[in-house]
């Protein structure tokens, strides 16, 4: 066929960008759900399809299950895969109405004595599960579950009566925080970014800050990453930099990182694109499909990131 010399189509990535090889990545490697939210993030697919994909994943108790959060595996709902659902629907801006109330009606079954979320349920004991993940009869609060589902919810303006005393347990907890850890710390993050009380979200999330760099919790160099520990616990090499803990510019979190450590950091994640278009899962792998499906995960939000922050993807 001759050249006409027509541009593209606007939903067509310009080939060899990095959202092109992307793309080629996400089509090979996806699930169902990730492919409609590569699609509508940046193909201009619809919001009805994600949805439709998400729905595969819903309990009739309300909560998500299904390996929806690729760690765990098996059908019952957990904490962990609702937390995810919920940011998926907000995502894709249809984070409320019955479907969110019967999510809260699942959280209010499954909470602590003190209104808060568990980590994992019992009810995940003889499915597959992260080694990293331990399951146990009687679990306590966790902020990692609790504050991205507070934030969430509190961002969509949602108001039940289960999100009272979790607001409630996620103030204490933040506030209580001494030693920390970075996927705490990005808990932590997620409620403030969306707290209704803005004054005492900034103060604490200043304090939060300091706490950050005087522990070395973001790795501000990445060309010096033996300067900044990896938590104990986590994969070797598993650091954080300043993108992973302000993946937008509008988060509180932007304000802890001078200009310099945050191009440096952008420029690290920009690099990071395998040959293979997908970017890779910095966390401990313990099973090929868990890895795989977490892949195409990170590589949208690689992109939503570097997006944000103005840097061409394509």
């Amino acid at each position: 066929m001759a050249d006409t010399g027509a541009s593209p189509p606007p939903s067509t990535p310009p080939a060899r960008s990095p959202l092109f090889r992307a793309e080629q990545f996400v089509w090979l490697t996806a699930r169902v759900l990730e492919q409609h939210l590569f699609a509508y993030h940046f193909l201009r697919g619809s919001p009805e399809a994600v949805e439709a994909a998400l729905d595969a994943y819903r309990n009739e108790d309300g909560g998500y299950g299904h390996a929806l959060e690729p760690d765990l595996r098996g059908p019952v709902s957990q904490p962990l895969h609702t937390a995810h659902a919920l940011g998926v629907l907000d995502a894709i801006g249809r984070c409320g109405g019955q479907r969110v109330e019967r999510v809260c009606r699942y959280l209010t079954s499954v909470s602590t004595p003190d209104g808060a979320l568990p980590a994992i349920h019992p009810g995940q004991r003889g499915y597959p599960t992260a080694p990293f993940v331990p399951v146990v009869d009687d679990p306590p609060s966790d902020l990692l579950a609790t504050g991205p589902v507070v934030g969430l919810l509190h961002r969509n303006e949602v108001w039940h009566a289960w999100l009272f005393r979790a607001t409630d347990y996620c103030w204490q907890a933040v506030e209580s925080l001494e030693k920390s850890h970075p996927y705490e710390v990005r808990a932590a993050l997620a409620f403030l970014d969306s707290a209704p009380d803005r004054t005492r979200a900034e103060a604490a999330a200043d304090r939060l800050g300091r706490l950050v760099r005087e522990q070395r919790l973001a790795a501000l160099d990445p060309e010096r990453l033996d300067a900044f520990p990896v938590p104990s616990g986590y994969a070797p090499g598993e650091h954080h930099f300043p993108h992973d803990f302000a993946p937008r510019p509008d988060s509180l979190a932007r304000a802890w990182f001078t200009d310099d450590e945050m191009t440096r950091s952008l420029d690290h994640l920009a690099a990071g694109q395998e040959e293979d278009g997908g970017w890779p899962v910095r966390w401990r792998r313990w099973a090929p499909a868990p890895a795989l499906e977490a892949r195409s995960l990170v590589t949208i939000e690689a992109l939503r990131t570097l997006r944000a922050y103005g840097r061409f993807v394509g």
